[in-house]
């Protein structure tokens, strides 16, 4: 405290919604309400609200042209951080996605199984059991997903990458050591390198629009 570039992110916290099955309700409602005034649209995002863009597309696939997701919360299907705990049944949220062809069990409405990583230093991915569900209104939608090299993300970040390949979703994993940006942490937009990482991602939007 007491930095001015602290301060200000400080300054912009909100009162947050415990409740992720609320919060994604509301926010697909209010996004998809946004986007039905402002037009097409690339949705950019970072962390718990990685969730958002997903249910917004969902709903209003037509105004999405592709998302930008700085590390989103994941990976699919579980928790990370304070637990191992199941979460997420719809492998990237709580609240349903429409799936083809379309879950019998709203219980469990994917089946899941373990797939390991080749990888040194990735985690063990928790996928659909194949044949995998395709999410159906995600199609001609790109997405790009943003990873830092020394955030806690790195190991399972690949794993949602692997969840949207395998539902269907023009998926591309953009790991920032890959483009020579090294060190950053799951903040990465507060840190001192920030702007060369805003001029990568500014790159990737004009592609997307292109």
């Amino acid at each position: 405290m007491g930095d001015p570039i602290f301060d200000t992110y400080y300054a912009s916290t909100i009162q947050f919604q415990s409740s992720g099955p609320i919060q994604e309700a509301k926010m697909q409602l209010a996004g998809s309400a946004l986007l039905r005034k402002i037009g097409p649209s690339i949705l950019l995002s970072h962390s718990q609200g990685g969730l958002i863009p997903w249910v917004i597309t969902d709903a209003v696939p037509h105004l999405v042209k592709g998302i930008i997701s700085i590390e989103p919360t994941g990976p699919p299907f579980c928790e990370a951080i304070f637990s191992s705990t199941p979460a997420r049944p719809y492998g990237l949220t709580n609240i349903p996605l429409t799936y083809s062809p379309a879950p019998t069990n709203l219980t469990v409405p994917l089946e899941t199984e373990a797939v390991k990583n080749d990888e040194e230093g990735l985690e063990t991915c928790i996928l659909q059991k194949e044949p995998a569900r395709r999410l159906a209104n995600f199609r001609g939608v790109k997405v790009l997903v943003v990873t830092s090299q020394a955030s806690y993300h790195a190991p399972y970040d690949g794993c949602t990458v692997r969840f949207l390949k395998q539902a269907g979703v023009d998926t591309e994993w953009l790991r920032l050591e890959d483009v020579g940006i090294l060190g950053n942490g799951h903040l990465c937009f507060m840190e001192r390198n920030s702007d060369h990482i805003g001029g990568v991602l500014e790159e990737r939007v004009k592609e997307m629009v292109g």
